[in-house]
């Protein structure tokens, strides 16, 4: 069966502002010391099971000329285009009537373009079986990663224990996002994951589910589907896209549907979500620092500081994060990082549009 990847697009990244911006958000930055992009990279590690005719990039209008840039590769019209956000339920739907449209049916990797994994081939492995896995009537797999810590910040996936086969294990529920001595229970359990939101299935299947469960998304996308291929499509788009339901693809469908089934992954995942990340994903110096950029540092502990032109000189400082560019300068404690959206709630009161 025709393997086809998906990769959702059109995120704002607002807690790595001021260098993610709306005319450039995370998923188009470079964030590690080999200067790929977030897209590039995720697009690159699927070169063993997909073919780049085979990419598609479900992505706001605005973002179609970073894309064509950055992926040059992927034909234009792989490049679905949403003309405003309407979260991933009709970004997920678009891109399944569009791949029945094309291929009568196809695997569906569908993915996040901006997180990073450290363990390709155990990546593409566990990919593989999930795509034997979704194969199987019209189960719905999902990745969950194997969690090494009480994480606050990430939704969980509780599966049964002892129904696993070949590492593949029925869902139980999925849960939102817990408190500190919930997530420890979760680690002690031994049978929850951390959701990853990547998902492999059949266009067939979870279209299936949103006809069944989402009746009012799949009776909106059929024009659309039946426009793709024709010299009406974009219009049929623009018109037909804004009046589907804004709805997750976990509440939608994942938390609803039966025959989900997940797969734990220890392959090196990295949501990248805050600024504290670069630490994890690039060098550290002998005192912690993650440094970028013309930085002069003394008498500077565990902290991240990203220059872009100017020299930046750090003195005394501990556990603190900087990131400058031409025209915003962010300074702010590790403890703050998840707090940026604070400030461009602030910045948009203020109508400072030319900085978001």
């Amino acid at each position: 069966m025709k393997i086809t990847a998906v990769i959702m697009a059109g995120g704002k990244g607002e807690r790595f502002w001021p260098k993610s911006r709306t005319a450039c958000p995370k998923q188009f930055l470079s964030l590690t010391s080999d200067g790929e992009t977030m897209i590039q990279k995720t697009v690159g590690r699927l070169a063993p099971l997909v073919a780049p005719e085979d990419v598609y990039i479900v992505t706001n209008a605005a973002y179609m000329d970073l894309i064509t840039k950055q992926l040059p590769e992927l034909p234009p019209e792989n490049i679905l285009a949403e003309p405003c956000p309407r979260n991933t339920a009709p970004c997920v739907g678009l891109a399944a009537a569009v791949i029945e449209k094309k291929y009568g049916n196809a695997i569906m990797l569908v993915l996040p373009s901006d997180h990073l994994i450290h363990m390709e081939d155990m990546y593409i492995d566990t990919l593989r079986r999930a795509i034997i896995a979704a194969e199987d009537g019209t189960n719905l797999v999902t990745l969950g990663i194997t969690p090494a810590y009480p994480e606050t910040g990430y939704g969980y996936i509780k599966y049964v224990s002892g129904s696993g086969r070949n590492s593949v294990y029925s869902v139980e529920r999925f849960v939102e996002k817990p408190d500190l001595e919930t997530a420890r229970g979760y680690l002690q359990d031994g049978c929850y994951l951390w959701n990853s939101g990547m998902f492999i299935w059949k266009a067939s299947s979870i279209l299936y589910n949103i006809r069944l469960l989402m009746p009012e998304l799949f009776s909106g996308l059929q024009p659309i589907a039946d426009a793709y291929g024709t010299p009406d499509f974009d219009t049929v788009l623009q018109e037909r896209f804004p009046q589907l339901p804004s709805q997750s693809v976990d509440f939608g469908i994942m938390e609803k549907a039966e025959n989900i089934l997940t797969i734990p992954g220890s392959f090196g995942w990295d949501d990248v979500g805050s600024w504290l990340a670069l630490e994890r994903i690039n060098p550290t110096d002998e005192r912690g620092n993650m440094f970028s950029g013309d930085v002069v540092s003394v008498d500077t502990r565990n902290s991240t500081v990203c220059g872009s032109e100017r020299t930046i000189a750090v003195l005394g400082l501990e556990d603190i994060v900087v990131v400058d560019t031409p025209d915003a300068l962010l300074v702010c404690s590790k403890s703050s990082t998840q707090d940026i959206k604070q400030v461009l709630a602030v910045l948009r009161e203020q109508d400072r549009r030319e900085l978001l």
